[in-house]
């Protein structure tokens, strides 16, 4: 199965308590990347991919070292492949793929400098970090992030980052920051649509 999320951020000393921007009510990064963790594993097994669409940890300056993000995402279920965010950089990518824990004799990573594309369900997913006008499309969507707690006001824009505002329209059961199934992102698509015309 595949998923999808985007800036989570791990160790983002900055985005703890309230605020517009990014509100994540922790009281440690160590608490709020717990969270992550279990929300991530709760959902994807070994078997599943996860498209994560940037901002993995916060730049250079915040993050203790490249060894301790790779920790995190040694203990995350599944293969992750990386669309780059203007949070991560080449030498982390390097970094990761140069020790890669490997899944079943292939790599757990792989990387993507702008985006890539799959289909589900007679729908292209075109993930990039950064958000897209696409103009008028069909059976097309734009999962992105970096917005955080902002939303593009276009159906076929889906922010996938764990602060979107979009997951409020998602059951309760789903917890912050779980990574999205597809049929979520459909559904996403429906609710925001219906929002839209009102």
């Amino acid at each position: 199965m595949n998923f999808f999320i985007a800036d989570t951020h791990f160790f983002h000393q900055d985005l703890l308590g309230p605020n517009d921007f990014a509100p994540r009510l922790f009281d440690s990064v160590n608490a709020m990347n717990s969270a992550l963790i279990a929300a991530w594993n709760a959902r994807v097994d070994d078997n599943d991919v996860v498209y994560h669409l940037g901002d993995i940890a916060m730049n250079p300056e915040n993050v203790p070292t490249d060894a301790d993000v790779l920790a995190i995402l040694t203990r995350l279920n599944g293969r992750i492949a990386f669309i780059k965010g203007n949070h991560d950089y080449n030498s982390l990518f390097k970094y990761l793929r140069r020790l890669d824990p490997g899944w079943h004799g292939q790599p757990k990573f792989s990387f993507h400098a702008v985006g890539t594309i799959i289909k589900d369900d007679h729908t292209q997913f075109i993930m990039t970090h950064y958000p897209l006008l696409l103009g008028i499309t069909k059976q097309t969507l734009n999962l992105h992030g970096h917005i955080h707690h902002s939303m593009i006001p276009i159906a076929e824009n889906i922010n996938v980052g764990v602060d979107a505002p979009e997951r409020a329209w998602l059951p309760a059961e789903v917890p912050w920051g779980s990574p999205l199934k597809a049929s979520e992102i459909h559904e996403l698509f429906q609710k925001k649509q219906e929002t839209l015309k009102k």
